[in-house]
């Protein structure tokens, strides 16, 4: 029997979530038919071990193939994926017991060709992942629209939490060669040839994200880095909020700068913001440590994705160059070559 839906699955050495991901869609409630399939992207520490120890209970299939990035795997995956709606994951979430219930009850009552949905922290998470995620999600940092019907209109799903219909997938070729950044470009792609993009809040993952600061300023930096990019590529999908994080980082370096000259009401207003942010994630998390580390999460994430897309923004907005050629780093080349599958 076909199957309803098919998780897609991409992973790069990480077998560890791999086993808690299966480990979460054994308990779905659901009376949906779904099959999980999970693509090794050239990985040096292989999940086919792990993978095995779940193919009794789940409907599950495994492919190793030389690295291509996590766009390339996933178009691969739905290639080889049977359903005709693709639930696409990233390796390091885990599903609540109701994700697939919720996701069919919505577009059995409002269909539409792809979808994202939002995130959060599962109690099981570190201190550091959990302010990381507040920082990510919280009114007082992304205005609270990751997942938020407030956030709907313009909703560029992500593809740690997204769904995408098999014709949608046909028609657009799936996700380009650009990483980060390949799902908001898939989305805006999508909207352009006339498919429905939608929103659905009930359908959350808990997401973990990067475990450290390094980790954690590196990604929000190419975040900022694919912006501009993307806006060049999409005439009229930029916004003035993209550039907030950039003036951000720029005005408390001016605040530094007027305190050493005895000016501190800058400051003060960057002290207000900060403790605002503190007391609001303490709370939140019921945690006092958790704020303060979201205190430094907030500043880590401003600084790289600002400092990133203002890179970004003066090579590609000024100087006119080509993404390949300013960034290679964020392109991979395709060279997919199947190995293994189980």
């Amino acid at each position: 029997m076909q199957p309803e839906y098919s998780f897609v699955i991409p992973v790069y050495n990480r077998p560890d979530e791999i086993r808690e991901l299966l480990e979460s869609m054994r308990k779905l409630i659901s009376i949906r038919s779904f099959e999980v399939v999970i693509i090794e992207d050239g990985s040096s520490v292989r999940s086919d071990k792990i993978v095995r120890q779940f193919s009794e209970d789940l409907n599950i299939s495994y492919y190793y193939k030389s690295n291509s990035g996590p766009g390339d795997s996933r178009n691969f995956g739905m290639k080889k994926a049977k359903a005709d709606y693709f639930l696409i994951l990233d390796s390091d979430v885990i599903l609540p017991e109701n994700y697939l219930k919720e996701v069919h009850s919505s577009l059995s009552e409002n269909y539409c060709d792809c979808f994202g949905g939002p995130d959060a922290a599962h109690p099981s998470f570190s201190n550091i992942q959990k302010a990381i995620d507040y920082t990510m999600t919280s009114f007082f940092t992304t205005g609270g629209i990751r997942g938020d019907r407030r956030g709907a209109k313009g909703f560029q799903p992500r593809s740690f939490n997204m769904g995408i219909s098999r014709e949608a997938f046909e028609e657009s070729r799936g996700f380009g060669q650009i990483h980060p950044g390949e799902d908001p470009d898939l989305s805006l792609r999508l909207k352009k040839s006339g498919f429905k993009i939608c929103l659905i809040p009930e359908a959350k993952v808990f997401h973990k994200r990067r475990i450290d600061w390094d980790k954690f300023y590196m990604q929000v930096k190419k975040f900022g880095l694919v912006r501009p990019i993307l806006n060049k590529w999409h005439p009229g999908s930029g916004k003035i909020t993209y550039w907030f994080p950039g003036l951000f980082i720029m005005g408390f370096i001016f605040s530094c700068i007027m305190a050493s000259l005895g000016i501190w009401f800058f400051t003060g207003c960057y002290l207000i913001y900060f403790l605002i942010i503190g007391i609001d994630a303490a709370i939140k998390n019921k945690s006092i440590y958790i704020g303060l580390l979201a205190i430094r999460a907030v500043f880590v994430q401003f600084s790289g994705y600002g400092f990133g897309f203002l890179i970004s923004a003066f090579k590609i907005g000024i100087l006119n160059q080509r993404p390949q050629e300013a960034f290679p780093q964020l392109f991979f080349k395709k060279q997919v070559s199947e190995k293994t599958k189980i």
